[in-house]
């Protein structure tokens, strides 16, 4: 399959996965996320790729879901809040499909890191992160509970309510690690060097035990609810979305497109 929006490469035993919309700052697209699980797909059949790592085109890792469009217009019938909760937990399954891989897969983050993109980052098994990256969350009040539910597991309930709570929150890579967001984080400019240097010691071991460490430490997770609680954000996001808290933001957002909604809720 010739790829459009992403592109896959592999070289000694290493899978580059790339996100390829650098005019977009690679916010993600339906179509980027169906060539993403098509990408998953070639990587867990290909015994030549021991490790993967994801990462951004251009200026940024990526800006998360693309809200200027493609999510579903045209539908001839009413979208309902059910609708909207099976409509978000697909997409929650690429990211779980992607935790699932049998193969360590590390997150190279740089320039900005935001919103669903923070959720791909948290379902792979490493992330590397540049110290002057930007992380953190969406820009409006769209949303709740569907980034949050995810960033729980990784920097505790008091530091997620802190981010969550304040719409266009960031921390930079540097604090992402201090928090427990990222595994390392390394200046700029030997971001690749290092994430690489480590893909290519882990690529030496053996693939089974590769498999069966994220294996036992992924259950392990699963045990304590990690998968429930992520789902469970679906709901509460499908909740928010048809519910008072977003009827403001919704119409701001379709008489002045995404820049003029941020622009107007920084304004507030």
């Amino acid at each position: 399959m010739a790829f459009t929006t992403i592109a896959l490469d592999q070289q000694d035993h290493i899978g580059t996965l790339t996100l390829n919309r650098p005019e977009k700052l690679n916010a993600m697209t339906p179509a980027l996320i169906a060539e993403f699980a098509e990408a998953l797909t070639q990587v867990e059949k290909d015994s030549a790729i021991k490790v993967l790592i994801i990462r951004g085109a251009g200026r940024a890792f990526s800006t998360g879901y693309d809200l200027t469009g493609g999510w579903g217009e045209g539908a001839s019938k009413p979208f309902t809040i059910d609708d909207d909760q099976k409509f978000l937990q697909r997409y929650l399954e690429h990211w779980l499909r992607l935790r699932d891989l049998p193969k360590p897969v590390i997150a190279m983050v740089h320039g900005y890191c935001l919103a669903g993109a923070t959720q791909m980052c948290i379902a792979s098994d490493m992330i590397f992160a540049a110290e002057n990256a930007l992380i953190g969350f969406p820009s409006i009040p769209a949303g709740a509970g569907y980034v949050s539910a995810f960033w729980n597991w990784m920097v505790g309930p008091h530091r997620t309510k802190y981010l969550a709570f304040l719409p266009g929150s960031r921390i930079t890579g540097k604090e992402a690690e201090s928090m427990g967001f990222a595994t390392r984080a390394f200046p700029a400019e030997s971001l690749e060097q290092e994430t690489y240097s480590y893909a290519q010691r882990v690529a030496k071991v053996p693939a089974q035990k590769l498999r069966l460490e994220k294996l036992a430490i992924n259950r392990a997770m699963d045990l304590r609810g990690f998968r429930v609680a992520v789902q469970a954000g679906a709901e509460f996001d499908a909740i928010f979305h048809f519910g008072p808290g977003n009827e403001e933001i919704r119409e701001v957002q379709k008489e002045r497109g995404l820049r003029g909604a941020i622009k107007w809720y920084e304004e507030k």
